[in-house]
Parts: structure tokens; C-alpha cells; sequence
């Protein structure tokens, strides 16, 4: 069997794909790709289809040896690219040949990169995805050296274009939309929620963004019990006890039992993604 083989992992590297929908009834998340954005454009850019499964590369380190001839784009995190200690451009289509290395450096923005490849990751599929549920612990197990990753048929259309423009990922203040929730009367004052800012917190992954507060009025709660267990869905803002909110991303639970007091806007969810720990975030309301 070819295809690429893991000689180097950083902090975290995982197999996914748009997800595992349908599955809420059984306890199953949706799962998949945390910026589902930037792995839409790495596969449009190599010709596959939008829900190909691709490799989410957490902040950068990895290298990939190429078993046979690929087609690689790599998009997202702005982490550095080198084919065989050559750099290559962000969002571009890249042709590897057998023997060569792809070598991903460390991001200095954002916080996920995406690699897919020409015909896509062809792991055996679990419910339907080849996505890694890290909460369930569903899917392929993260990439480890020696692993081969076997790469599928490539499909019959093919990259229309060499690069990408994309606008740059940046650390400044993030802004995220946001609609009040359903829990929002649990608050003396939910528009606390809007004013001031927040900070990506270092306790982050791909469950959810905890947030810190940074500046303006702390969030207090009016009502003291604890809710019934409740459905989550992919963005809700939920508030614990410690009054630090958690934005649920692509890993999240399926029912939780804190008050969701608002829900991120689907559009914005991939942004929240790439912010890293430090970042400043501030949430806009809207209907």
C-alpha cells in the first residue's frame, strides 16, 4: 500500500472530514473538521469533493513522505510549507513526487491547518465519517510517525487554479456575531455577555473556547439551581459556575446542563476555531 507516510507529528494532528451528522438520537456528535471553511478550500483546491477527509494540523510540526505522486493544498493556519526544504505558498496547489517531503513549520497565526490531498485520506470510515471525535474518541486514532495514509482514487475533475487568495489570519481583537440564547433570562444581565472583551483562555481544544473575561462587567447569574440536561448545538456559548463562558465547537457535547446564553452565528464558529490562547474576542449581538 502507498500514499503518505507520518515521519513527524506536533502537538496534535487528526484525520477529518465535514463529519458524522444524523447521529444525535444514538449520543454521537457531529465531530470533523474544527474550521470547516479552510477545509472546503484545500479540497476545492485539489479537485476533491468539499467533504473529503483531510488532516487538522493543531498549530504546525508536521511532515508527510510521499509514497507515490500527490496533489497536496495546504490551507488555514498560515503555518510555514516546505517540499523537500523548498518553500511553497500558502493556499496553493502543491505536486509532490515519490520520495519528496512535505514539512509544515510552526503557525505564528491562527490555529489549525489543513492538508488535503488529491483523491483524499481514504482510512476506513466509523458512522459514516473519517472524522476523530476527540470527546467520544470515535474515528481514526491522531497521527503518529510511521503511520501510512492511504490516499483514494483521485477524482475526474481537476485543480482549476495554483493558489488561493485568502486574507490573512491576524491576532488583533476578534468579533464574533452572536444571538442571544435560550437561557439568556438565567442572567441579571445577559448583555454582559456584549460588552467589554474576552480572551481565548489556554484551557482550549476542540470541545470548546473558554474564554476569559479581559475587560467590562462579570457575567452573574439570577437563577441558582442547575438546569435538565439539554441539547447542545455546534457554537453554543454556555456558562459554568465559574462564570467563564465555553464556545462549543466541532467536539462538543451533545446535551450539557449549564445555561447556553447565546449562540454563535454558523458563519463565525470557524473563526472562534482559529483563535489561539491570549487572543482578545469580543461578541456582537444580532438578530
Amino acid at each position: 500500500m502507498s500514499g503518505l507516510r507520518v515521519v513527524r507529528v506536533g502537538p496534535l494532528a487528526t484525520i477529518q472530514d465535514l463529519g458524522r451528522p444524523g447521529w444525535f438520537d444514538s449520543g454521537v456528535g457531529t465531530a470533523g473538521a474544527a474550521d470547516r471553511a479552510s477545509l472546503r478550500l484545500a479540497n476545492r483546491l485539489v479537485g476533491n469533493p468539499e467533504g473529503a477527509a483531510g488532516i487538522e494540523v493543531l498549530l504546525g510540526g508536521l511532515e508527510l513522505l510521499a509514497d507515490q505522486h500527490v496533489t497536496v493544498a495546504v490551507t488555514g493556519a498560515p503555518a510555514p510549507v516546505t517540499v523537500d526544504d523548498r518553500p511553497m505558498g500558502a493556499a496553493s496547489v502543491l505536486e509532490i513526487e515519490e520520495g519528496q517531503r512535505l514539512r509544515l513549520g510552526i503557525a505564528d497565526t491562527g490555529l489549525r491547518t489543513y492538508v488535503a490531498v488529491r483523491g483524499g485520506i481514504e482510512v476506513a470510515p466509523v458512522l459514516g465519517s473519517r472524522s476523530r471525535d476527540t470527546l467520544s474518541g470515535i474515528g481514526p486514532d491522531p497521527l503518529h510517525p510511521g503511520d501510512l495514509l492511504p490516499v483514494g482514487k483521485p477524482p475526474r475533475t481537476l485543480p482549476i487554479v495554483d493558489v488561493a487568495p485568502v486574507p490573512a489570519l491576524g491576532n488583533e481583537l476578534l468579533t464574533v456575531r452572536a444571538v442571544p440564547g435560550p437561557r439568556a433570562d438565567w442572567f441579571t444581565d445577559a448583555t454582559a455577555l456584549f460588552a467589554g472583551e474576552w480572551t481565548i483562555s489556554p484551557d482550549t481544544d476542540r470541545i470548546g473556547a473558554r474564554l476569559d473575561r479581559r475587560s467590562g462587567p462579570a457575567l452573574r447569574r439570577s437563577v441558582p439551581s442547575e438546569l435538565p440536561t439539554e441539547g447542545m448545538a455546534l457554537g453554543s456559548v454556555q456558562v459554568p459556575p465559574s462564570g467563564q463562558p465555553v464556545v462549543f465547537l466541532a467536539d462538543h457535547p451533545i446535551t450539557g446542563g449549564y445555561p447556553v446564553i447565546a449562540v454563535v452565528a454558523d458563519a463565525d464558529v470557524d473563526c472562534v476555531a482559529q483563535a489561539r490562547p491570549g487572543q482578545a474576542l469580543r461578541f456582537r449581538k444580532v438578530d
